[in-house]
């Protein structure tokens, strides 16, 4: 079994989640506090002591039926495998929140400047159609915003390799429509048109969104929203 490592950086439900994790998965190990995504992974594959290592984001509540089993062949031991989460606003089902089985040296080495971490780790990449988690991000009005916000910034930029225009177009108009209904739905509705319009016109200032104290300051001047006032 590869280690598993949850990793946390002030998520409201991030005890609650590692705690999920943990009385399934009593060897999961948990990085907390590192800021900066990329520099979070990095401590993560530190820690680990096998070639390849499960992350787990501290928005994720694992589903019943998935078990951390799956094993790579040794032709695949440099590739990065994501499997799909499902979005708890709009009910998007694709890899975005989910588990991440990546490998440990490929991780150490990757270069820190990139706007999508997880698709720039290696050039080999595999999508799982299997459901893994609930990306539970909606837990507050930040981070409902925040997520969408990302999420959509680097779907509208195209900094995602790989991604087809058609798929990633659908995914944009459903994150930008979809789910007010749901809790703190409008907050992702707002950060995902934000971060649309963001990944369209501000191209060169893409690295932002990795910054959550920029995020933060970003949120409370202009979000719109009138419950949060």
């Amino acid at each position: 079994m590869y280690d598993i490592v949850f990793i946390s950086y002030n998520e409201a439900l991030a005890d609650h989640n590692f705690k999920l994790l943990c009385d399934r998965f009593p060897i999961a190990q948990r990085v907390k506090g590192v800021k900066g995504i990329h520099k979070a992974h990095i401590e993560a594959a530190e820690v680990s002591m096998t070639k390849m290592f499960w992350v787990v984001d501290a928005d994720a509540q694992i589903v019943k039926d998935f078990n951390f089993d799956y094993n790579v062949d040794q032709y695949n031991l440099d590739t990065v495998h994501v499997w799909q989460s499902v979005n708890p606003i709009n009910d998007l089902q694709y890899g975005y929140g989910g588990v991440k089985l990546l490998p440990k040296q490929l991780t150490l080495d990757m270069d820190t400047t990139t706007t999508d971490m997880t698709t720039s780790i290696s050039k080999n990449f595999k999508a799982i159609k299997q459901v893994s988690n609930i990306t539970a991000f909606n837990s507050d009005p930040f981070s409902a915003w925040k997520s969408a916000f990302r999420e959509c910034v680097k779907l509208s930029s195209k900094v995602i390799d790989r991604q087809l225009d058609d798929e990633t177009e659908q995914r944009l108009d459903t994150w930008c429509t979809k789910g007010s209904d749901r809790p703190y739905g409008d907050f992702a509705i707002e950060g995902a048109k934000s971060g649309r319009k963001f990944g369209t016109e501000q191209k060169d200032k893409l690295n932002y969104i990795n910054d959550f104290d920029w995020l933060k300051k970003h949120f409370e001047e202009t979000c719109s929203v009138s419950t949060y006032y």
